[in-house]
């Protein structure tokens, strides 16, 4: 057995989140902390909840969109235009350890639900505000989408084929990272409160989360006062690093360092690129791009793709299919890791997803759980955390509070 063996606690079991949240960003962070185990609890609009439950494509009555980020979490309903609907969410905050919101810039300090307000009822309480330009700064005020921040944040000027204009990712970069982000914000602030005992505000702005991937084209930047150009599939720094197609009308992805020169020109029968000595470093083939990209592109366009990464991974060469999305959910190593998943909906049955990218050795490994009815959970969770009564509850909805 296993040193480690698997212990059936999620890690995050402990850990109870208060989403007053909409949409992808903080949905899709509070989904990744309710499959590692923490209890979330979200707050929605009464009647018609978070609007992504109305987009497309539609699965019923219900939502892809709404399914893809909301999974394992409780749905409470509470009208935050009502006293007791404000009511019922501070005293939820009042037992949490995370309040996550993303309303615009002021909004919630008005309702009286601010980190100042919450944390001085609950000192341990983490409070993340996301907003599309932080609390701070002449953009604050501004409203934005995750293609204004991809946009704004250089993402969108990197992205295109060579001389072409700016292409926008096919995912809502800006959106997920930010959810990652904000996972990583969140769990960090769980073990800096274990060494002081209390809470803080995050103040997450996801223009600045677009403004931290920058990284590498940062990097050529502050080393070169270079503004990257758009190069399509190609590295700016790398050669060979692009996709080439074959003559199946398939693509596949070629990334090589030094040591997979050699074994990649002798594959594709390049024996003049092979003898010259200027393309056996990387800083050579950067310099000669044009010749060298030429070169591959004429041989590789002989092979099939199954072909080329058959043989690619026979010598040692990095490679890869470029897969639609029905290729990546049959691939058959994306099967055995377990990254194709599905859950049962009370009115949907048998539903697709993708589960969290983790397998622990130690805890529980993340599961897929359902996404919820909208206010399935109103009732329990009044009477089980607040303590209501049938008849407090009942006049709670009467009153439109719930």
């Amino acid at each position: 057995m296993n040193a480690f063996s698997t212990s059936p606690v999620k890690p995050l079991a402990n850990v109870t989140v208060i989403e007053l949240a909409r949409v992808l960003a903080c949905p899709f962070a509070d989904m990744i902390l309710a499959e590692l185990g923490a209890n979330v609890i979200k707050i929605e609009q009464p009647g018609t909840g978070d609007e992504t439950r109305s987009f497309e494509p539609p699965v019923g009555d219900e939502s892809a969109y709404f399914f893809a980020c909301n999974r394992g979490k409780q749905s409470v309903t509470a009208n935050l235009k009502t006293d007791a609907g404000r009511r019922i969410v501070r005293e939820l905050a009042a037992g949490a350890d995370i309040v996550i919101e993303n309303f615009p810039v002021g909004t919630l300090k008005r309702y009286g639900l601010d980190h100042e307000v919450l944390r001085t009822e609950n000192e341990r309480l983490i409070y993340v505000s996301c907003t599309g330009f932080g609390q701070t700064g002449p953009y604050a005020k501004r409203k934005g989408y995750d293609t204004v921040f991809q946009a704004m944040g250089g993402l969108m000027s990197l992205t295109g084929e060579r001389g072409g204009g700016p292409v926008k990712p096919g995912l809502p970069i800006a959106d997920l990272t930010s959810g990652m982000w904000i996972a990583i914000g969140l769990l960090s602030a769980l073990n800096g409160r274990s060494l002081t005992g209390k809470g803080c505000h995050i103040d997450f702005s996801m223009l600045d989360g677009q403004v931290s991937l920058l990284t590498l084209a940062a990097g050529r930047y502050f080393a070169l006062n270079e503004v990257p150009p758009r190069l399509g599939t190609e590295h700016p720094g790398r050669v060979p690093s692009a996709t080439f197609a074959c003559s199946d009308g398939a693509f596949v992805h070629i990334t090589c360092s030094d040591q997979h020169w050699l074994p990649l020109c002798e594959l594709l029968k390049l024996d003049v690129l092979a003898a010259d000595l200027d393309l056996m470093t990387n800083a050579g083939r950067v310099a000669r791009r044009e010749r060298v990209m030429s070169a591959l592109s004429k041989a590789i366009s002989g092979w099939t793709r199954t072909a080329l990464c058959e043989a690619c991974d026979a010598v040692g060469v990095p490679a890869g299919p470029i897969n639609d999305i029905a290729e990546v959910l049959a691939d058959p190593h994306v099967r055995v890791r377990g990254m194709v998943g599905s859950f049962e909906h009370p009115t949907v049955g048998i539903f697709g997803a993708l589960p969290l990218p983790f397998k622990f050795d130690g805890f529980a490994d993340p599961e897929v759980v359902r996404p919820p009815l909208l206010g399935e959970h109103t009732e329990k969770v009044l009477s089980e955390r607040l303590g209501y009564d049938a008849q407090h509850i009942a006049a709670l909805r009467r009153d439109g509070a719930i």
